[in-house]
Parts: structure tokens; C-alpha cells; sequence
């Protein structure tokens, strides 16, 4: 059973100066802090040991995309993101005719029992034309139960999570067919109002999609969704923190005021992720990336991001003053709160009996080791 030393340890308790983790196959043995009970295989005084990054909403990276489907790209780009620490990642897929969304959900869902991906998010088409971002709005249409009952079907298990504009019409229903079928149902691309919001958590929903972007803003007489998803404890609100987004001040007031264990930092990547700039493509839109910044070609609407995990890891560590305040609440957001929201219980943490999944960090938070299900991919 490889025995893993390092100068600080992200256990599930608390950071720990050393610690060590030993793993058996694809689980976590035994962990603590200190020296290690023996001497270790692997010795990295002066790294940090997190578990790996689990990212909710990515489109791909590495040059592949998600929605295209086929076994080679969602691969290609599952282990662009595994490079950069992402061991658990979903599949989101954007806004397409009804054909072309099942055949995609039916790629992914092989790719998912493939165990390449966690699952699917369904990021539209049941999303607001007046907050539809880098989706087609040709194909945004109104919750449709046998459309749903179809992709459900195909899908199965792998449908993890699905963000929809509570405002459209049959969403009510929607939601409760999701919310009965075991699915996530995250409100984004919406203007729905602040009521209109509430009544969805109240129905089910547990997700903000990328809170603020997309979605009607924030006003005094009216606060629209973010601060019916900010108030409510039942709901976990995703952060796209690449400083493009949401500025850093925004992002610290959200922490403080939902608490890192309430936050779940997302790349929202895509093909372009880990390129340099170029042109495109993110469904049926074409995208240009001008300084590491995607956008809707001809327009300024922001498309997704360039960003990857590790990235994030690194901003947020670095929003507080209290640096080890900061590593812990990054930890918690890359890691343990997204694997909570989608109730993985054996990710997202370092304890016994948790998943062999874990990122290795140096001095400056770059990524020097990555293990997944026990196996090094990177470093070790």
C-alpha cells in the first residue's frame, strides 16, 4: 500500500503540517497528520496534498468538446482536465435540437458507465432568451416532458444535473420530473425574478448556474435570482473565479456571505481551454479567443472559459489574508463542495475509505502530481 509524505496535507479535518496518505487500489487507506507511521514511498516535503479537483460545469479543453460526443474527445478532453487536477468532472453539454441532444446524451452516458466523465449536465435548452449567453438561441424552447422522458431514458444515471430558466413556461413540471428522476436542477440563463426564483428552490432546485452571469442582475427593488440562490442554505452556488467572470471582489463577498461550504468553483471551459487564442466553435456558435477570453464571434458576450481547475485553486487561495484560512476554503470549493452537491460521497476529500483521487501542489499551487483511482497520471 504506496504511503504518500508531504509538508501539508489537505485532510478532511483541517490542513496538517506534515501529513501522509495511504492508499489501497482506488481508496484511501489510512491518513493523518505527523510523520508517517513508516517511511514513505513517495516524500514531498515541500508540497501541498489536496484531494482532486471536482469540476461541476465544464464543456471540454485541450482542443475536444464535450458536445461533440465522440469516445475520443470526450476523452481527449477529460484528460486535459485530469492534467490540471481534475479528477472528477461532468460532462455539460449547450443548447441543441432535440435529435442532437440525444445523441449526445447517449455518447455521454457510454462515456460516463465508461467511467471516463462523473455524468452529464444538461445546460439548456430549456433556458431565457434574454440571458441565453453562448447558446443558440434558435434552439431554446420550453420544458417539454416527453422531451425530457426521451433524454431521461437515454441518459439514465448519467444525467447528474440540468440548469433550466425557472421563468419558462412548464418548468414547475420540469423540475419535479427532474427532481423525481434523481437529477440536479440548478436555476441559470434566466431573468427570472427574485419570487419566481424562490418558488424553484422551493419545488427543488439546489444550484445557482454561474451565479450572476447570465441571469438578471442584481437590483435594489428588485434582486432577481443571485440573492434568492446567495440567502437560501439549500442551494449551492457555482463561481466561475478566472478574474473574467466575476471580479475578485464579488467572488470574496459570496464566500463570505455563503460560506466556502456553499460554494463550488466551476471552469465553464471549453475546447479552448489550454490553447492559445483562435477561433472556435461551442455548439453551433462560433467563438473567437482574443488574450485567453472567449467571447460570441461579432459580439462581447462572454462564451465559457480558457480556465482549468488549478487556475481556480490558485485564485481563490489568494483572496483572503489568512493564507491558511484561504488554502482551506479552496480546498472546500474545488473539491469537497462540489463533490457534495452531487453527492458523491467518496470524493472530494482526504479521509479513509474516500476515493484515491488527489492533486500535488508546490510552493506556487502548480500542479506537480495528479493520482486518480490510485493511479498516477502526472508525477509520482
Amino acid at each position: 500500500m504506496p504511503l504518500i509524505a508531504a509538508g501539508t496535507v489537505a485532510l478532511e479535518d483541517g490542513l496538517c503540517r506534515p501529513g501522509w496518505v495511504q492508499t489501497s487500489g482506488e481508496r484511501i487507506a489510512a491518513c493523518g497528520s505527523g510523520l508517517p507511521p513508516r517511511p514513505a514511498d513517495v516524500d514531498m516535503p515541500d508540497a501541498l496534498v489536496a484531494p482532486g479537483f471536482v469540476d461541476i460545469h465544464a464543456h471540454g479543453g485541450g482542443g475536444a468538446s464535450y458536445t461533440d460526443g465522440s469516445d475520443a474527445d470526450v476523452l481527449r478532453a477529460a484528460m486535459f482536465h485530469r492534467r490540471h487536477g481534475t479528477t472528477t468532472t461532468l460532462a455539460s453539454l449547450v443548447t441543441a435540437s432535440p435529435a442532437d441532444l440525444l445523441t449526445a446524451v447517449r455518447a455521454l452516458a457510454d462515456s460516463t458507465h465508461a467511467g471516463v466523465v462523473a455524468g452529464i449536465h444538461l445546460e439548456g435548452p430549456w433556458l431565457s432568451a434574454a440571458h441565453c449567453g453562448a447558446h443558440d438561441p434558435r434552439q431554446l424552447r420550453d420544458p417539454d416532458l416527453d422531451e425530457i422522458d426521451a433524454l431521461l431514458a437515454v441518459g439514465g444515471d448519467a444525467i447528474r444535473m440540468v440548469t433550466l430558466a425557472p421563468e419558462r413556461t412548464g418548468s414547475d413540471d420540469a423540475i419535479s420530473r427532474f427532481v423525481d428522476a434523481g437529477v440536479l436542477v440548478a436555476v441559470g440563463h434566466t431573468d427570472a425574478t427574485y419570487e419566481q426564483t424562490r418558488h424553484a428552490i422551493e419545488l427543488g432546485a439546489t444550484v445557482g448556474t454561474h451565479l450572476f452571469n447570465a441571469m438578471r442582475p442584481l437590483h435594489h427593488r428588485e434582486p432577481g435570482p443571485a440573492l434568492a440562490l446567495l440567502e437560501d442554505a439549500r442551494v449551492i452556488v457555482e463561481l466561475i473565479a478566472d478574474g473574467v467572470h466575476v471580479h475578485p471582489a464579488m467572488q470574496r463577498a459570496v464566500i463570505a456571505a455563503a460560506g466556502a461550504d456553499r460554494v463550488a468553483l466551476v471552469t465553464d471551459a471549453t475546447a479552448a481551454a489550454g490553447l492559445g487564442d483562435g477561433e472556435f466553435r461551442l455548439g453551433t456558435l462560433q467563438i473567437d479567443v482574443v488574450e485567453q477570453v472567449a467571447r460570441v464571434r461579432g459580439t462581447s458576450t462572454i462564451a465559457g472559459s480558457t480556465a482549468t481547475m488549478d487556475q481556480l485553486f490558485r485564485a481563490a487561495a489568494g483572496l483572503g489574508t489568512d493564507r491558511d484560512a484561504a488554502l482551506t476554503a479552496a480546498v472546500q470549493m474545488t473539491s469537497t463542495t462540489p463533490a457534495r452537491a452531487l453527492g458523491l460521497g467518496n470524493a472530494g476529500s482526504l479521509r479513509a475509505g474516500a476515493d484515491a483521487d488527489l492533486v500535488v501542489l508546490d510552493r506556487d499551487l502548480r500542479v506537480t502530481g495528479v493520482m486518480a483511482d490510485g493511479e498516477w497520471l502526472v508525477g509520482g
